[in-house]
């Protein structure tokens, strides 16, 4: 699958996604700057989130619109107060998307309203992300797969029917753009709640790129994913832990250079399934052990374990021969510290 000249597959080096989300702080100043030092330290791709508080949720005192997780960076936040805060607003995505072109970098969003997709197809979006709670989304999501354009979805607080009844549904509406993501929708999440092993069991399901989404504090998490099979890797980014409402949760967007180094190391200690040694290996076998002469031995002499020892380097016989040799005689007068070979041992 591809996003503009992004290629992401599992085969090829991870794809790293940063997520500006609400880490502007409700400046655009600082929604530029995000995009810019995203860009510059060398984000492939770039996300914003694209909704409007009156679209995403009501502006009620009920108690259900009231964050009342104790654990929650958000605890006793009004949901409608917390998303107006959060909001990118339509008139900056223009020059959003114009400041990660100054860059070539391809700039992306996740979609929350079904009538914001016209207004983001006249910017041009080489793809859109549906948010793990949008993922039951159903009339969202069918209204993007008609933009032909790359979807990638996230499956926090999705369990295995859900899932599998989304990517149904994709393949009925004849979605062939598609990618799931791994996510635990906690925030920040545990290191402990993250399962991602899943991701391997996912690429197994599905047979489609997975990625993972990352809500935990540091590299750990986004590193780990790789070895699994994630083939990309969203990342919440900020200016500094006090700008934004994710900010908690989210990586400097200074040390996205770091991450990206992390990533692509981790890919490459993926390798290929082949046993044996590697190239550069190969000049090391000859430190294996062998059987050697641990003193001069005479013509006619058995070998005892007085007089043949196993020791590196490896130019004499294996070590699995040694019962073999034992108790019979030399052929001829070996020196000390001579390789043993056959040539060396009489039959009988």
């Amino acid at each position: 699958m591809k996003i503009g000249n992004i290629e992401i597959h599992s085969n090829k080096k991870p794809i790293l996604i940063s997520e500006i989300s609400g880490n502007h702080g409700g400046k655009l100043s600082n929604a530029i700057q995000l995009v810019r030092k995203a860009a510059i330290n060398g984000s492939d791709l770039i996300k914003l989130q694209t909704y409007d508080a009156d679209k995403i949720t009501l502006n009620s005192n009920r108690p259900e619109f009231i964050i009342k997780d104790k654990k929650s960076i958000w605890k006793k936040r009004k949901l409608y107060d917390l998303y107006s805060e959060g909001e990118t607003r339509k008139e900056w995505h223009y020059k959003l998307f114009r400041e990660a072109r100054r860059f070539n970098v391809k700039c992306f969003t996740s979609i929350f309203d079904e009538n914001d997709i016209d207004f983001l197809e006249k910017l041009k979006v080489p793809a859109y992300k549906i948010a793990s709670f949008e993922s039951t989304h159903y009339p969202l999501i069918e209204k993007v797969i008609k933009t032909k354009k790359p979807i990638l979805i996230s499956t926090g607080l999705n369990n295995l029917e859900e899932i599998s009844e989304l990517v149904k549904f994709l393949k009925k509406k004849n979605c062939k753009k598609f990618a799931l993501l791994k996510c635990t929708s906690s925030y920040p999440a545990k290191l402990e709640n993250l399962n991602l092993s899943l991701i391997s069991d996912m690429k197994k399901r599905f047979k489609c790129e997975i990625g993972y989404s990352d809500h935990s504090i540091g590299y750990t998490a986004a590193i780990g994913s790789i070895y699994y099979g994630a083939s990309f890797v969203e990342k919440h980014v900020c200016l500094n832990k006090s700008i934004g409402i994710d900010a908690k949760f989210s990586l400097e967007v200074k040390n996205i250079s770091i991450l990206k180094k992390h990533l692509i190391n981790a890919f490459k200690t993926k390798g290929k399934i082949i046993y044996g040694p590697t190239n550069d290996e190969k000049p090391n076998l000859k430190f294996r052990r062998s059987i050697y002469s641990s003193k001069d031995i005479n013509k006619n002499e058995k070998f005892t374990k007085k007089n043949i020892i196993i020791v590196r380097p490896s130019f004499g016989l294996e070590p699995k021969h040694i019962n073999k040799i034992l108790g019979k005689k030399a052929k001829n007068k070996i020196k000390f510290a001579t390789p043993l070979k056959w040539k060396y041992i009489k039959n009988n």
